[in-house]
């Protein structure tokens, strides 16, 4: 029996010192509070044809219960829609140029907004996709659960792709992901600290990184992470 509770705290001491032994304020899962944007609301890339060819389109929609506003960039730059309005399950969206407001008219399937394109006198379909957003990359203040412990500690995050690469800081170091991914809306990565690596998945949920830890497998628990500010 002594012999376990040695081995529990010499483990939970080298956990202390692999994570991060920084203060996080109190966290209440409850406390956050998020607008809930339209379903159209994302960012959108796609191409529109005409005389010269293909032209290469980026869109940024926002969509606040029936309120369109936002961007389509060109080559030319960026244009703000000034006025955006669905109706018949077709969105209309007029774009600031140099002379009349452009025009894009859109239905939207699945992950694509399909239409046309009104410019300078000019008409040719258009199509967008939906761009997958990059909800995790940047730096969060976390804090696991050990044995009822809590243990801060902080994460980098980059996403390219589903690849995700960063580390955790602390007041002993910096620790690397040594491999990490982002699928499905799952964190996974490991960390390789100075008293072992110690694996992390989470999932998203209220804007928070909730999930399990497991180091070296002799500690396994809960812990969550907010996005700093």
């Amino acid at each position: 029996m002594k012999s376990f509770k040695r081995t529990t705290f010499f483990a939970t001491q080298v956990f202390l010192l692999a994570l991060t032994p920084l203060i996080v304020a109190g966290q209440n899962p409850n406390s956050a509070t998020s607008k809930v944007s339209g379903a159209l609301t994302g960012k959108y890339e796609g191409t529109a044809k005409g005389p010269d060819g293909e032209v290469v389109l980026k869109l940024d929609l926002v969509d606040d219960s029936g309120k369109f506003s936002g961007s389509v960039t060109s080559p030319r730059g960026a244009h703000k829609i000034i006025k955006g309005s669905m109706a018949n399950e077709v969105l209309t969206l007029e774009l600031e140029s140099n002379g009349p407001p452009a025009k894009l008219t859109l239905k939207q399937k699945d992950d694509k907004l399909t239409g046309e394109l009104n410019a300078d006198g000019r008409a040719g379909p258009v199509e967008f996709h939906r761009v997958a957003a990059d909800e995790i990359s940047g730096d969060w203040d976390a804090a696991a659960d050990a044995q009822g412990q809590a243990f801060p500690f902080t994460l980098s995050l980059k996403l390219e792709g589903e690849k995700v690469t960063g580390s955790s800081s602390s007041q002993l170091g910096t620790s690397t992901i040594s491999s990490g991914s982002w699928k499905d809306g799952k964190l996974a990565v490991v960390l390789e600290s100075g008293g072992g690596q110690i694996a992390l998945v989470a999932n998203l949920q209220d804007g928070k990184l909730v999930g399990d830890y497991d180091f070296l497998g002799q500690m396994q628990g809960k812990w969550v992470a907010i996005r700093k500010k």
